[in-house]
């Protein structure tokens, strides 16, 4: 019941302010983190966690990564999305900094209207992602830049 809460929330929240984006200004950098308009920094999507791909703790979470990022390239392809940047849950001043989210942005991707973190989260690439003070924020504390 928890995962579906927070699968509505997602798609409630990302329908507010998202603009259109053409898939070619969108760069994958892995399962959670895109480049838009092909400019720094990147955008950490928010509201669910892949499994790591660049220092994942063993050759399965490496696996179960990259076929996040595969998957989340996939949805970016298919066409028909929205992005929209959000305010990052980091310490006031710490915005663009490592200590914030390595230095990204914080952000939203919809495709085909359904946020792309809960697709991930459906089929089992990923899961919801709570915050801490120094992380990305729930898709419910976010709010437009």
């Amino acid at each position: 019941m928890r995962y579906l809460t927070i699968i509505i929330t997602l798609a409630i929240a990302t329908q507010a302010h998202a603009e259109p984006i053409d898939p070619t200004d969108i760069r994958v950098i892995d399962g959670d983190t895109i480049r838009v308009y092909h400019q720094q920094p990147n955008v950490r999507l928010v509201g669910f966690n892949p499994p790591e791909t660049r220092n994942a703790a063993c050759d399965a979470e490496a696996g179960l990564g990259a076929k996040a990022t595969r998957r989340l390239r996939d949805l970016i392809r298919a066409g028909n999305l929205e992005f929209q940047y959000v305010r990052c849950s980091c310490p006031s001043g710490t915005e663009g900094t490592v200590s914030c989210n390595y230095g990204r942005d914080c952000g939203t991707l919809r495709s085909n209207g359904r946020d792309v973190g809960a697709i991930l989260i459906e089929e089992g690439l990923a899961v919801p992602f709570v915050c801490g003070a120094a992380v990305v924020p729930t898709l419910s504390e976010a709010t437009e830049v």
